[in-house]
């Protein structure tokens, strides 16, 4: 998995508008609609926010990466939000996110969701990326840096 297969500029928010991790998980759904990438909003958001409620997605180095699986979703998709002040996303090491990576995927297809929550988690292994990314400034540039990695 890829993430640049499931990614495009329609599915990156540059900056996300948003102050707090259900605004933002909102704002995210809202991109994918809007993409034609999901049809079921109200099912997304419910089980993306039940999926935070079991523990958050906020992972430290800020960076947050809410997922879920819904049958609703027929293929794994995703949508990248650039936070450049930091929202509140109730993260593991008490710091603000300032990039979050939403993902959906299909109820009965683990694999490709795994795949692409560590390749996102990979990227963040790198200070130098992970600070290209905190500062980029257009959804190209998102994606150019994902491809650099």
């Amino acid at each position: 998995m890829k993430l640049l297969e499931i990614l495009d500029e329609s599915v990156i928010k540059v900056p996300l508008e948003s102050e707090d991790k259900e605004e933002a998980v909102e704002e995210l759904i809202d991109v994918l609609v809007r993409a034609g990438r999901i049809t079921d909003r109200e099912a997304a958001l419910t089980a993306v926010m039940e999926r935070e409620k079991k523990q958050t997605t906020g992972i430290g180095h800020g960076l947050a990466i809410p997922h879920a699986k819904h049958e609703s979703i027929t293929a794994l998709t995703g949508a990248v939000g650039i936070a450049p002040e930091g929202i509140e996303f109730d993260s593991i090491d008490g710091e603000q996110v300032k990039v979050v990576f939403l993902l959906l995927a299909e109820a009965d297809n683990p694999g490709p969701h795994l795949a692409a929550l560590a390749e996102v988690a990979r990227i963040f292994e790198f200070p130098t990326a992970r600070n290209k990314l905190f500062n980029a400034g257009t959804p190209g540039e998102v994606l150019e840096i994902i491809r650099g990695i």
